[in-house]
C-alpha cells in the first residue's frame, strides 16, 4: 500500500470520526443536564478531558516519533516500539472514559487505531534493511503531507469543545 492511499484513508476515517463527533455532540448538548450530578463529577470530569488531551498530544505522530526515536534500531523494532507507545498510553489512560462523553473516548479511540494503522503500513512498505530512522522520516513525512487537519487536531478540538461546556 503506497503513501496516497494511506493518505485516502487517513482522510477518510478523519472525516467520518469528524462528522460523527460533532453529530453526537449536538444531540448531546440538546440533552437536560442534571444539576445534582454535574456539579459533583465536575472536577473529575475536566481531569479527564485534560489526561485525553495529553494523551492525544503524546500519541500524535510527531510527538511520538521525537519520544521515541532510539538511534541503532532498525526500522521492525522501531515500529513495534512506536505501536507498543501508543498501546501503553491508551490503556494508561483507559479509565477516563468513565468521566466523558462516549464521543470523546470514541474520538480518542480512533486516533489510537488509526496511528497503529498508519505506522503498520509505513513500517511494511520499507525495505528490510531500513533502520529505525528511516522508518521515522517515513513517517514523519506522511504526517507533513497531511494537507487538512490531522485526525489528533480534531481530536484535540472536540476534547476542548466538551471540556468547555463542563467548564460552563
Amino acid at each position: 500500500m503506497d503513501i496516497n492511499m494511506i493518505t485516502l484513508i487517513v482522510a477518510v476515517v478523519a472525516l467520518l470520526v469528524s462528522f460523527y463527533s460533532f453529530y453526537l455532540i449536538n444531540e448531546h448538548r440538546k440533552k437536560p443536564k442534571q444539576d445534582g450530578d454535574a456539579f459533583t463529577s465536575r472536577p473529575l470530569q475536566l481531569q479527564a478531558y485534560e489526561r485525553l488531551v495529553m494523551l492525544t498530544e503524546r500519541i500524535a505522530l510527531p510527538s511520538l516519533v521525537s519520544r521515541a526515536n532510539q538511534p541503532g534500531m532498525n526500522a521492525r523494532d522501531m515500529q513495534l516500539l512506536l505501536i507498543e507507545s501508543i498501546k501503553q498510553e491508551y490503556e494508561y489512560n483507559a479509565t477516563q472514559q468513565i468521566y466523558v462523553s462516549p464521543v470523546a473516548w470514541e474520538a480518542v479511540k480512533s486516533l489510537k487505531d488509526q496511528n497503529i494503522f498508519i505506522i503498520s503500513q509505513v513500517g511494511s512498505s520499507m525495505p528490510a534493511e531500513a533502520t529505525g530512522l528511516d522508518l521515522n522520516k517515513r513517517i514523519m513525512e506522511f504526517a507533513m503531507t497531511q494537507k487538512k487537519g490531522t485526525l489528533h487536531e480534531v481530536v484535540l478540538e472536540a476534547l476542548n469543545y466538551e471540556a468547555k461546556k463542563v467548564m460552563r
